[in-house]
């Protein structure tokens, strides 16, 4: 799986964690689906995050690397 998916995946998760919490804890973890949908908007624009720096570091590769089967 390449970062690229890593990245949606998690942000997807994070988004509805931070909805479950909002519904059943406290609103204000609603500022969590913030930051992640600021994030995101982010990471279009700039093509800097994080989250795709740490999972570099940790050997995931990416959908523009070369995988030796001309697929993504």
């Amino acid at each position: 799986m390449t970062r690229e998916r890593y990245i949606r995946i998690i942000a997807g998760a994070m988004i509805l964690l931070s909805i479950l919490l909002m519904h059943f804890v406290n609103y204000n973890w609603m500022w969590l689906a913030v930051f992640v949908g600021v994030n995101l908007f982010q990471f279009g624009i700039t093509k800097w995050c994080m989250l795709d720096r740490l999972l570099k570091f940790m050997g995931v590769s990416s959908s523009n690397e070369s995988n030796g089967c001309g697929c993504n």
